[in-house]
């Protein structure tokens, strides 16, 4: 193998939108963006293709980045035998999928991040992994000499590298749901197996499900509280329940900023991988504010105020959007921003508040982090009851916020992602209703303003914005969070021109991403640049399943706007996917709500008049939970509304409640409205307006 010398130089990342790529900007390698110029000169050189695929968030490609990107020696081997090609997953999670699953076919081994694969010029896969590093440990080969392996391997058995790129693109293939699903009727059997095998895999003592490392799965939490409602169901109630208050007992959550981190390495939720996400924060968000509509548990109310607080104070940008991440490190450590020695946390607080933080956060237990150091858990929560415990331990977490906000912060991924920010806007707009919040509902409104001015250009979705960039193609999750970030916004604060959107977003999944042939949505659109697989996916990751969110937002979409082609759509996506959903029933939490609104049509209940008088009936209804239930106060009559929304005027406040198609007699007392959606009578236990301890 022949080396040559690696001079640093900026590379081709320098002028990408991606902080992740631009990290690497730097390095020695001669890096690549994913693209037509990295693809052809694998082409014109016959060099095999190396691909990272990572985010800025990521604590082990930091890692990797050091140990080998970084260095000379290995970048000379990089560069003379391979083409390099860099991906952040987040802006390119087209590729990530299928170098993901490609990863795990070729290993038997899960995927993760880094990831690093070795394809053919043909974008043919032939070996891969994660982490890698510079020296022999941990059980796995030095990189260089790897690097030496795979170059040797591809130049002496090209006939097995070609027949194995053609097994796993047949692979590939197999994975997406067979079209022929004839004559499998619709039932309830998934959603009855899926609460099943979450009874078995419940952890009954720190709540989640199964063992360490612990990830929220915040689709699974929203399927049992919509099991709650829909069969009185306690037990399904109590896993919910139990889970969002042991998380937000935990590490995974932070008791002095706000926001959870990712998941848990333990199984107690007490140690996270502390990089936080958007995406986890606004579904969340959404789910902690359902939990307190349902029980009234001031926690629950608590964890809202500060996470929508954490979210607005350093996840939004100046024009609106909301950036994407936090790093897990700082300082070239990870979690050394969120963890406390207890001389330091005894130097900030007076004896009172020392002795109710060492109680309520185990600091006065051996330490948590590593042998050394404490990270906030909540070993002893404080009795809601006892005001002055709760007014000092307020007042202690206000004093480490302000300590910690003098130490170097975390790196923030500031791109402007469409999914994401879809999420966090369903999520934000979705608990001020609920909370009667205005200054949520404003953040989402402004970050939807950010949405539509620069990622909405003449009809076409884009998926990432920074610095005044705007670029790729918008994918399939881009479109279905966003319609269903829209029917949320609609619920919070009715606004025609956001109906108008709705239904425009609705006519380009139809368009650019439906399989008219056989059911379901794909990944990318049908014009996207043609790659070695098309995936159609179906079940829940880290973010919710594209297919699912598409699904049940186009069938509730149908019934406020009678447009039938909606309804169509949703109905073979659920039904393309049902046999599998009756196999792995708990890997398909958004697609079993679909499917329970296609076996029991939702209810779209809309609210005509405005004035004063309005306000007991908003008053009633936001703090209702009404999982399958479109709720819109529509206000005055408008122009242009839809047939199935278009109520006539009549004097005060009129509620029409529509079940599927048919409609009941409008109700015009909100006594008569809460017997017909047997709506308990709880009194809110704590203000929901008031911040109870979030910090300064």
């Amino acid at each position: 193998m022949e080396f040559s010398r690696a001079t640093p130089m900026p590379n081709r990342l320098a002028n990408e939108t991606s902080p992740y790529l631009q990290q690497h900007a730097d390095n020695p390698v001669d890096w690549y963006p994913w693209g037509e110029e990295a693809l052809a000169e694998a082409k014109r050189t016959g060099k095999p293709i190396l691909l990272s695929v990572g985010y800025s968030a990521c604590h082990w490609c930091h890692v990797m980045a050091h140990e080998s990107f970084e260095d000379p020696a290995i970048a000379a081997v990089m560069n003379d035998n391979f083409v390099n090609i860099k991906v952040d997953r987040e802006e390119r999670p087209d590729i990530d999928q299928i170098y993901q699953l490609a990863q795990a076919m070729l290993t038997g081994r899960n995927g993760g991040w880094p990831l690093t694969m070795f394809l053919a010029p043909d974008q043919q896969p032939f070996y891969g992994g994660t982490y890698f590093p510079n020296v022999a440990r941990y059980g796995m080969p030095a990189f260089p000499d790897l690097l030496a392996r795979v170059r040797a391997f591809y130049d002496q058995h090209p006939d097995d590298v070609r027949a194995q790129g053609a097994e796993l693109s047949a692979a590939l293939a197999r994975t997406s749901p067979p079209g022929d699903h004839a004559g499998e009727a619709l039932s309830p059997e998934p959603l009855d197996l899926a609460i099943e095998y979450l009874d078995d895999a419940f952890d009954s003592r720190h709540g989640g499900f199964g063992g360490a490392p612990k990830f929220p799965h915040p689709d699974t939490i929203e399927l049992l509280l919509r099991r709650h409602a829909a069969k009185s169901d306690a037990r399904a109630l109590e896993m919910a329940t139990l889970t969002l208050r042991r998380m937000a007992e935990g590490g995974i959550y932070d008791q002095v900023g706000g926001g959870f981190a990712r998941y848990s390495v333990d199984e107690r939720w007490a140690i996270p991988h502390f990089e936080k996400m958007l995406y986890d924060n606004g579904q969340l968000l959404s789910l902690y504010a359902d939990a307190w509509a349902i029980t009234r548990d001031p926690l629950f109310a608590r964890v809202c105020e500060e996470t929508a607080a954490w979210v607005m104070r350093e996840m939004q940008s100046p024009e609106g959007g909301y950036y994407s991440s936090l790093d897990a490190d700082s300082e070239g450590e990870e979690g050394r921003y969120y963890v406390w020695s207890v001389d330091e946390v005894r130097s900030l607080l007076d004896a009172d508040e020392l002795a109710v933080a060492e109680r309520t956060f185990g600091l006065d237990g051996p330490p948590n982090f590593e042998g050394h150091a404490w990270h906030m858990v909540v070993a002893r929560p404080v009795d809601e009851s006892d005001a002055v415990s709760r007014r000092l331990l307020d007042s202690a977490r206000a004093k480490l916020f302000a300590a910690r906000e003098t130490r170097v912060r975390p790196g923030r991924d500031e791109k402007v992602l469409t999914s994401w920010n879809a999420l966090m806007i369903r999520g934000m707009a979705h608990a001020a209703r609920i909370f009667e919040r205005r200054d949520w509902l404003d953040s989402a409104r402004r970050a939807l303003a950010f949405v539509r001015r620069d990622l909405w250009k003449g009809g076409k979705l884009l998926a990432t914005a920074r610095d005044g960039r705007a670029h790729l193609d918008a994918y399939l999750d881009d479109h279905a969070y966003l319609l269903a970030a829209l029917l949320e916004m609609l619920e919070a604060d009715f606004d025609a021109r956001d109906l108008a959107w709705a239904r425009a977003i609705a006519e380009v999944l139809l368009e650019r991403f439906h399989d008219a042939d056989s059911g379901g949505f794909f990944f990318t659109s049908h014009g996207h640049e043609a790659l070695i697989h098309r995936p159609k996916p179906g079940p829940d990751n880290a973010t919710p399943s594209g297919n699912g969110v598409a699904a049940a937002s186009l069938n509730r979409l149908a019934f406020a706007t009678g447009e039938t082609r909606y309804a169509e759509a949703a109905r073979d996506t659920v039904e393309l996917f049902f046999p599998a959903m009756r196999r792995h029933a708990a890997s398909f939490g958004s697609l079993l709500g679909a499917l329970e609104e296609l076996l029991v049509p939702p209810r779209t209940l809309i609210v005509t008049g405005a004035g004063p008088e309005a306000g007991a009936w908003r008053d009633m209804l936001r703090t209702a939970y009404l999982p399958t239930t479109l709720v819109l106060h529509v206000g005055a009559p408008q122009a242009g509304l839809p047939e199935a929304l278009a109520k006539p005027a009549a004097p005060g406040v009129q509620a029409w409640l529509c079940k599927g198609t048919e409609c009941l007699p409008p109700f015009r007392d909100p006594a008569g409205l809460r017997e017909a959606l047997s709506l308990p009578r709880i009194a809110p236990s704590i203000a929901p307006d008031s911040p109870s301890r979030s910090p300064p």
